[in-house]
């Protein structure tokens, strides 16, 4: 299973290492969250696939976490669970029967797709303070304020000191 999976990724042009023997670390490319590292590790029954997608959020977390349980639903082969820190992943194991060319693309793709398009809503419910001092830094510094464009909207709100 390894070879099949070290293949896959040597053709589809994804930067790979294989850290142990059948244990890979794969850099996904997204929009929003600009890199997504996916580790695929073949165990004796199962592939397992973890991503690290955020760490743990600053505030409102019981928000946080009812979202991702909400996009949990319609999710294809991962789905987010948080570990022992609060820190936000996407896990999934597929039977070792399963895995083909295909389904390592469709995996793969579901993770690159989730972290990328969730990423921008899990900063803004977790780290909206954080998000508004640090625009507000920017700004009185004449610092640029380019990767925080899509959270401008949080910027005309008062910025809270005490967090």
């Amino acid at each position: 299973m390894a070879e099949r999976i070290r293949s896959f990724l040597a053709d589809s042009d994804l930067p790979f290492e294989e850290s142990l023997p059948g244990t890979f670390a794969v850099v996904l490319p997204g929009t929003h969250k600009l890199r997504t590292t996916a580790s695929l590790s073949v165990g004796a029954h199962a592939v397992t696939i973890n991503a690290f997608v955020a760490r743990r959020p600053d505030e409102h977390a019981e928000r946080v976490h009812a979202w991702l349980l909400e996009r949990n639903r319609r999710l294809y082969g991962v789905a987010f669970s948080i570990d022992q820190h609060g820190d936000i992943y996407l896990t999934g194991r597929v039977p070792l029967h399963a895995v083909t060319d295909d389904e390592l693309d469709r995996l793969l793709g579901s993770v690159m797709q989730t972290a990328d398009s969730s990423f921008n809503t899990i900063l803004e419910l977790g780290f909206a303070s954080a998000i508004r001092r640090e625009w507000a830094w920017r700004v009185s510094r004449g610092e640029p304020t380019t990767n925080l464009e899509p959270f401008a909207h949080l910027a005309a709100q008062p910025v809270d000191d005490a967090s």
